[in-house]
C-alpha cells in the first residue's frame, strides 16, 4: 500500500511540474492525487481511525482557504474600485531606471500587504502603461518577479506559504516579520543593483506620462478599508487569539458592507460590478482547488508516517538542515512551492521544532524566494510569463542568475543574522 500511494504522489508530482507542456491544469492532477491517497488508504489500511484522520486534518486545511478566498475577495473589490490607482498615480518620473527602483519598491511592500501575486499584475500593468518598448519592459517585468516573491517571504500575508506557516502555528506574525525582513529586502536589491549597473542600454531613453485617473471619495474609502482589514488580520489574531481567517473573515465581512452601502442607489448592474459577490466569482478557485489537493495528498502521507520518514533519513545522509532548507528553496524553482512546505510541516513536527523555530523562518525565506530563479518557478512568474509573454530562455539568462545571487545573498544575511542575535 505504501509503495502504490508514493508511485501516486511522485507522478501526480511529476504531472503537475510539468503542466504547461502537458496542457493539463495542475488542480485537476492536484484533487485527483489527494483523493486517491486518502481511498487507498481508508480501503487497504487496518486502520479504524482513517475518516476522524482525514476530518482532523481537513479542519486545518479549511483555515488555510477560507483565509485565502477572503483576502483575493478582499482584493477583487479594490480592483474593480479602481484602488490601486491610489498608487501607480503617485508614479510621475520618466527615467526608467528610477522607475525600475520605485516599481521594485512598490511590489516589494505591496506584495507583502496584498499577496505576489496580485503585486505582480497590478506592477506591470502599470509598466504597460508607462513602458511602450516590449523588450524594455521585459526588464520591467523580471525585476517585478524577484520583488514581488521577496516582499512576500517576510510577511504572513504576502505569500501562501509563509501564510500556511502562520496559520499552521510554525511562526508568528511578529516574529516572521522581524527575522525576515532584512534578508528578504537583500534578496531584491542585490538583483535590482546587478540590473541596474549591468543594463543601462536596455534601461535608457525616456518615458511616457501616465494618465491619472482621479478616484472618487467611495473608492478611496473601499481601497482604504480594504488594505486596513488585510493588515489587521495578524493583530487581530494577537489581540483575541483566534485563528486568523476569523479575522480575514471580518475584515471581508465589513468591506462587503461598506461597498454595498456605498453603491446601494445605484442600478443594478452598476452596483453588482462594485460588490463583493461579484468579486466572489472573479477569484482565482483553480488555484484554491490545487491547495485544497495537494494539502489533502501531503496530510495523507503525514498520517502514513511517510514525511517523518523522509525528514530522518535526509537527517542520515545530509546531515545539515540549513543545507536541506536551501535545497528546498532551489527545488521551489523547479515545482511548486506549495507541496514543498507542505511537506516540510509535515516532516518536522511542532514538539521538536516549536514555534518560531529557525527552521521554519528559513523555510519561509527559502521557499518563498527561491522561486524566482526560473519564471515558472512561482505564481508571480507565471502570471508575468503570460502577460509579458516572456520565454523561459530569456529569463534563465537575464535574471536567473542575478535571482540566485539574491536567493544565496538574502539566506547568508538570515544564518549571520540568526547567529548574531539568536545564539
Amino acid at each position: 500500500m505504501i509503495g502504490v500511494i508514493i508511485a501516486i504522489f511522485v507522478l501526480g508530482y511529476l504531472a503537475i511540474a510539468f503542466e504547461h507542456p502537458l496542457k493539463i491544469n495542475k488542480s485537476g492532477t492536484a484533487i485527483i492525487m489527494g483523493v486517491l491517497i486518502w481511498t487507498i488508504y481508508q480501503m487497504f489500511s487496518n486502520n479504524n481511525n482513517v475518516e476522524a484522520e482525514l476530518a482532523h486534518h481537513l479542519s486545518a486545511i479549511s483555515e488555510i482557504l477560507f483565509f485565502l478566498m477572503g483576502a483575493m475577495t478582499i482584493v477583487e473589490v479594490i480592483d474593480a474600485h479602481d484602488g490601486f490607482n491610489l498608487i501607480t498615480n503617485r508614479i510621475n518620473t520618466q527615467s526608467p531606471i528610477r522607475l525600475l527602483w520605485i516599481m521594485a519598491i512598490i511590489t516589494f511592500f505591496l506584495s507583502a500587504i496584498l499577496d505576489n501575486l496580485t503585486a505582480t499584475i497590478v506592477m506591470i500593468s502599470l509598466a504597460r502603461k508607462l513602458v511602450k518598448n516590449p523588450e524594455q519592459r521585459l526588464f520591467f517585468a523580471g525585476m517585478t518577479v524577484i520583488a514581488a516573491n521577496a516582499g512576500g517571504a517576510w510577511s504572513p500575508i504576502g505569500d501562501v506559504t509563509t501564510t500556511m506557516l502562520w496559520i499552521g502555528g510554525q511562526v508568528s506574525a511578529e516574529n516572521i516579520i522581524k527575522s525576515l525582513f532584512i534578508p528578504s529586502l537583500i534578496c531584491a536589491l542585490v538583483p535590482l543593483i546587478y540590473v541596474t549597473l549591468f543594463n543601462k542600454s536596455a534601461l535608457s531613453g525616456k518615458l511616457d506620462k501616465l494618465d491619472k485617473k482621479k478616484l472618487s471619495p467611495e473608492n478611496k474609502v473601499v481601497f482604504f478599508t480594504g488594505i486596513g482589514g488585510l493588515v489587521f488580520v495578524p493583530l487581530f489574531k494577537q489581540i483575541t487569539h483566534l485563528p486568523p481567517y476569523i479575522g480575514m473573515m471580518l475584515a471581508l465581512g465589513v468591506v462587503w458592507v461598506i461597498a454595498d452601502v456605498i453603491h446601494r442607489k445605484k442600478g443594478n448592474d452598476e452596483q453588482k460590478h462594485y460588490s463583493a459577490s461579484n468579486a466572489l466569482m472573479r477569484i482565482d478557485m483553480p488555484s484554491l482547488l490545487f491547495f485544497l489537493g495537494i494539502l489533502l495528498a501531503v496530510s495523507g502521507l503525514e498520517s502514513l508516517h511517510i514525511l517523518s520518514s523522509l525528514a530522518q533519513w535526509m537527517d542520515q545522509t545530509i546531515g545539515n538542515k540549513d543545507v536541506i532548507v536551501i535545497g528546498i528553496g532551489l527545488l521551489s524553482a523547479i515545482v511548486d512551492n506549495v507541496p514543498l512546505v507542505a511537506a516540510s510541516i509535515g516532516m518536522y513536527d511542532l514538539t521538536s521544532y516549536p514555534i518560531n523555530h529557525k527552521i521554519w523562518e528559513f523555510i519561509a525565506y527559502c521557499a518563498g524566494t527561491g522561486g524566482s530563479i526560473l519564471i515558472i518557478g512561482s505564481a508571480a512568474g507565471v502570471a508575468a510569463m503570460g502577460m509579458e509573454k516572456i520565454d523561459f530562455i530569456w529569463y534563465l539568462k537575464k535574471f536567473g542568475f542575478i535571482a540566485f545571487l539574491g536567493y544565496i545573498a538574502g539566506a547568508i544575511i538570515y544564518l549571520i543574522q540568526f547567529q548574531l542575535f539568536y545564539t
